[in-house]
């Protein structure tokens, strides 16, 4: 005790707070206080194991601290107080404010102690014939026993009466600042252990599929009070840290964490957790915290895998929430709050009216739960502006018409937010704690539905290993009957004609913005480049009159008639040295119109007719220190030609939007697949995974390693079984080139190979008995299985992927491989297969994309192969 420390002019303040209160009700007719001319608050023995009650509320109030063994006895103008040695000696400096405080010292004499009661019975009857008491109170011990033993002796004509709602009207339930930012911090510490922490250990069990009790997961929770770096670096939804005068040494539980799940639901404060599995279903989470003795109280509904029924159930608890808000303000009636929500509940979902909670929070603040201040539909109690409630909308024990478990049947929906009344809208306290729909509502099982197993078609018996139709009665074209065939080429030919007109107005439509010469030559355009902005850019060597080569600026500054003149490398042609007799000469040319001969003619000039310098030669006595200008020269023409092909290379290379992830359930993913073309560094498998606007391949090695593809950049989509190939394939053609690593590529596949590695256990030798080899067989079968398997999850993974993508027109085109053909389309023959779209070679790099709707002219050649006679 020795460190308590009572603020004096705190206590003197709310003592003299509450006696006004009271004689103000003793001028309006006693309505609150029902006529009571003193009140008695009685302290026993403390239980750790009981939430706060009023008379516990009454100490911390006044006093800071909560003193057992202790008895207040308030008038209209005193106040006495029983209570031991130590904490007397507490109290002593209070003494000398408006209001007189008396203190009275019990001791071990028994006798002594009953006079002090007597004096207490005594001040009782000379303020009036009533006192006020707690009756639903529960206090015991040895110091209660012997009060109520000499109160029923020595004070029977006086009259108890209630003045539980006067005590929590007058005194606890409007709060000042200093209460008020208490509660504050209590809701973010409550935020703070429901998300993210709950949240994401949550999600993780669920993820991982761990079998974890509702204890555990509370326990988790619970560990946290105490870890101070929890604590500073925790960062709440609303991307705030806590408080810098924040202290957790400060906290503690009211009650929970609770956490229910299974279709076990206790939606009560008095709620115990339990040691069942969680299940993934519909979980309830509560949870209060006392922070500097006050409280708050949050508790959020998540909803994993749920279906429409449910979906629908919480958005209209959503909605009956949201109503109670907006009703809470000075002024209003408690019961009225909950009438209104009942009235919604029976025009939209009056099938749901018997499963609404039978109030709609209480009061909140020292006390966990005010029973005087219920919103309920009995309450007449007034809001004030400066109350702070627990508001709890809830839905019990629905059931699931849906269930697909049967821990699912019936389920519990349910919020809790910690308020402060105003004169218009609440604040709600723990609302930065998400609890919309979408940032509650997890999705961890696939949409996959069983594929039906394809009919066995019957094989037609008119076919046979050579089509009857492509045997002619005779051997020559000319000598068949072309009647038949006049009307068709007919068609042909006008269709042809037809097309050929539609191409022939897209392209000049096509072309008539480009600039270009009637020939249709793209014309060059004249670049002008700037060697130096300013004087003081010029390197200080230029004072001596010498050849500096400035690579800084791509620049050679030569002295000419005494002047230091500026060239920049785009107007060099070359630079050559050579030697005669004691001199050694270097030769500088320059561009000029009409100086080249075939594609390097075309350099623009801004006036061709004007006089150009086709050379400079310079002179010295030192040809090692020419030879070397024009090695820099050389070097720094190469680099300004591969700077310049570099830049024309990515001129086409866009640059993304930034793929929007999902973040409340976990996306689609593919695992163990490679990518083409391959990313620098090992190559090990990565996984693909589909988000709001694109995909994401990611490699297990580097989180940075990472390709993103966005759907508004996906001109087609393949897919590619393992029939007759090597690996299974999903290949994604962009509209514009992106990087990959520094890859300029339109093509990105995603693969994995189709066949393990084979080896022989025989070791090349004989085998004598078995001949038929069923483990052959057996393996031949399982590749099959393998190869089916393989296709089923890559073809529903790409359908995925369209469906995602639907907005921008992606839809999956698989390649028709009887219609293939081989081919070489680059310096390899290849097998090119057409699709719905496209012409495609997917297997081997480089890969090969023509969309049909681009080609204008196809060529047709008839080519017969044969053996030709030696």
């Amino acid at each position: 005790m020795a460190e308590i420390k009572i603020d004096a002019k705190l206590f003197h303040e709310r003592l003299s707070h509450f006696t006004a209160a009271w004689k103000a009700d003793k001028r309006a007719g006693d309505a609150l206080f029902n006529g009571a001319s003193s009140i008695l608050i009685l302290m026993g023995r403390t239980d750790e194991t009981l939430n706060f009650q009023k008379h516990n509320a009454i100490h911390f109030w006044l006093l800071g601290y909560e003193f057992p063994a202790t008895l207040f006895l308030f008038t209209l103008d005193k106040l006495w107080v029983v209570t031991t040695a130590k904490k007397a000696k507490h109290l002593e400096p209070l003494k000398g404010g408006k209001i007189p405080l008396h203190i009275l010292v019990r001791g071990k004499d028994v006798e002594q102690n009953e006079k002090l009661f007597l004096q207490i019975n005594q001040h009782i009857k000379d303020a009036g014939n009533k006192v006020g008491v707690l009756p639903k109170d529960s206090t015991s011990g040895p110091f209660i026993d012997e009060w109520k033993a000499s109160f029923a002796k020595n004070s029977k004509e006086i009259e108890e009466v209630d003045v539980s709602i006067a005590i929590s009207s007058a005194a606890l339930a409007v709060k000042d600042e200093n209460e008020l930012r208490a509660m504050r911090n209590a809701s973010k510490a409550c935020i703070a252990l429901m998300n993210p922490f709950f949240v994401e250990e949550m999600s993780n069990v669920l993820d991982e599929d761990k079998k974890v009790k509702h204890s555990a997961l509370s326990h988790r929770v619970d560990s946290k009070l105490d870890d101070s770096k929890f604590w500073t670096t925790v960062e709440l939804p609303s991307h705030l840290k806590m408080p810098t005068d924040f202290d957790p040494t400060q906290l503690d539980w009211t009650h929970g964490p609770i956490i229910q799940s299974g279709g076990k639901f206790d939606l009560r404060i008095s709620a115990q957790v339990d040691d069942e599995i969680l299940h993934a279903g519909i979980i309830v989470a509560s949870m209060g915290l006392r922070y500097k003795s006050y409280s708050s109280m949050i508790a959020r509904t998540y909803l994993v895998d749920p279906n429409k029924s449910q979906e629908s159930n919480y958005k209209f608890l959503l909605q009956v929430h949201n109503l109670i808000m907006k009703e809470i303000r000075d002024g209003t009636t408690a019961r009225d709050i909950y009438n209104k929500a009942i009235s919604l509940i029976r025009s939209k979902k009056p099938d749901l009216e018997r499963h609404f909670l039978k109030s709609a929070g209480a009061g909140i603040g020292i006390e966990t739960r005010d029973s005087t201040l219920v919103l309920n539909g009995k309450s007449s109690r007034i809001l004030k502006d400066g109350m702070t409630l627990c508001i709890t909308t809830g839905f019990n024990d629905i059931e699931n018409p849906n269930a697909q478990h049967k821990k699912d049947k019936i389920y519990s929906l349910v919020l809790s937010d910690t308020v402060r009344v105003t004169s218009s809208e609440p604040v709600i306290f723990t609302g930065d704690a998400p609890s919309e729909i979408d940032a509650t509502s997890f999705f961890f099982k696939d949409d996959e539905e069983p594929e039906p197993t394809p009919k066995k078609t019957k094989r037609d018996s008119t076919v046979g290993a050579v089509a009857a139709k492509n045997i002619t009665k005779t051997k020559l074209r000319a000598e068949r009957s072309t009647n038949a065939n006049d009307g068709a080429e007919a068609k042909r030919r006008e269709h042809q004609r037809e097309l050929a007109r539609k191409k022939q107005e897209e392209g000049l439509a096509r072309f008539a913005e480009a600039t270009g010469d009637s020939n249709g030559h793209v014309v060059k355009k004249f670049k002008r480049f700037t060697s130096y902005k300013t004087d003081n850019q010029i390197p200080s060597k230029v004072r001596d009159l010498a050849i500096v080569v400035d690579t800084k600026n791509s620049t050679i500054v030569l002295p000419i008639m005494g002047r230091p003149v500026p060239f920049h490398i785009q107007t060099i042609k070359n630079a050559s040295k050579s030697d005669e007799g004691d001199f050694s000469y270097l030769r500088i040319n320059f561009l000029s119109p009409g100086q080249g001969v075939g594609r390097k003619d075309d350099q623009p000039f801004e006036d061709a007719s004007a006089h150009f310098v086709r050379s400079l030669t310079f002179r010295s006595t030192d040809g090692n220190r020419l030879q070397d200008i024009a090695n820099q020269i050389g070097n720094m023409k190469k680099d300004a030609v591969k700077r310049e092909q570099e830049k024309k290379e990515m001129e086409d290379v866009v640059e993304q939007d930034k793929l929007v992830e999902i973040r409340n359930r976990r996306p689609a993913v593919i695992d163990n697949v490679f990518i083409r073309p391959a990313m620098d560094g090992k190559r090990v498998p990565g996984k693909v995974e589909i988000h709001q606007n694109g995909l994401r391949y990611q490699s297990p090695l580097n989180l940075n390693h990472r390709v993103d593809i966005l759907f508004s950049n996906v001109k087609h989509l393949f897919f590619q079984p393992c029939q007759h190939e090597l690996i299974v394939i999903i290949h994604v053609h962009l509209k514009d080139p992106i990087l990959i690593g520094k890859k300029k590529t339109k093509d990105v596949q995603f693969y994995r190979e189709a066949t393990d590695i084979q080896f022989d256990e025989t070791g090349n030798r004989k085998r004598k008995y078995r001949y038929g080899d069923e483990e052959e067989f057996e393996a031949e079968q399982e590749e099959r299985r393998r190869r089916a398997e393989l296709d089923r999850q890559f073809k529903a993974f790409a359908e995925k992927i369209a469906d995602a993508g639907k907005n921008e027109n992606v839809d999956v085109d698989v390649p028709f491989r009887e219609l293939g053909f081989n081919g070489v389309p680059f310096r390899s023959s290849v097998f090119c297969q057409p699709s719905t779209e496209c012409l495609v070679q997917l297997t081997e790099p480089p890969f090969m994309v023509v969309t049909l709707e681009d080609i204008e002219i196809a060529h047709l050649e008839r080519v017969q192969f044969g053996l030709k006679k030696l």
